[in-house]
């Protein structure tokens, strides 16, 4: 097996985990940076937006090599879905495929299920709701919560924070109640 059909499989947890938990400690030793993925989009408010506005005047420049972080992330997910993509449909469990079946999912040829997240199904009630009202509530809850999934439950509880326990506690319920609760009354739009 060479390097490029390793990097192409699923790595286990036990390999992926350790190497995102290895991210604390490298950015606390390289300069106390603190890992999170929501506080890019302040800078870039802030960056952009010449505005009197309050919560965008601050030194943003100080942070920009989070600006980086983030690229490299959209960078690699752009080399990953171009070069190291398996032509093979997603293995999906065969439960949760008879599952999704019963709502007209069952196009796995991509990352995500076409059937829902698509130009397409954009202009559909269902896809509205996934996609746009799903995205602001992410958002919303990132700001409220004061810091992203990433940020909180990496980073925060590797420096034992309390609130960062509070807000992964409260992601996975949210997780949860909209997978087990939720999520089937939309797919049934």
């Amino acid at each position: 097996m060479n390097l490029l059909d390793l990097i192409k499989q699923p790595w286990p947890w036990y390999i992926a985990g350790p190497l995102i938990g290895l991210t604390v400690p490298v950015l606390l030793l390289i300069g106390n940076k603190a890992f999170g993925i929501s506080s890019s989009m302040r800078h870039i408010c802030a960056m952009c937006l010449p505005a009197n506005i309050t919560f965008f005047k601050y030194d943003w420049k100080k942070e920009s090599w989070n600006l980086f972080f983030v690229f490299g992330i959209f960078l690699g997910g752009v080399i990953a879905a171009s070069f190291l993509t398996d032509p093979k449909p997603i293995q999906v469990a065969p439960e949760l495929a008879s599952d999704l079946a019963h709502y007209g999912v069952t196009d796995y040829s991509n990352l995500v299920p076409t059937d829902l997240f698509s130009w397409e199904s954009l202009f559909t009630l269902r896809g509205f709701i996934l996609m746009v009202v799903g995205g602001f509530l992410v958002g919303f809850g990132t700001r409220w919560a004061g810091g992203c999934t990433s940020g909180h439950a990496i980073m925060g509880l590797s420096n034992l924070q309390w609130p960062s326990l509070v807000a992964t506690i409260c992601f996975m319920i949210g997780g949860f109640i909209m997978a087990n609760l939720l999520l089937p009354f939309i797919l049934a739009l």
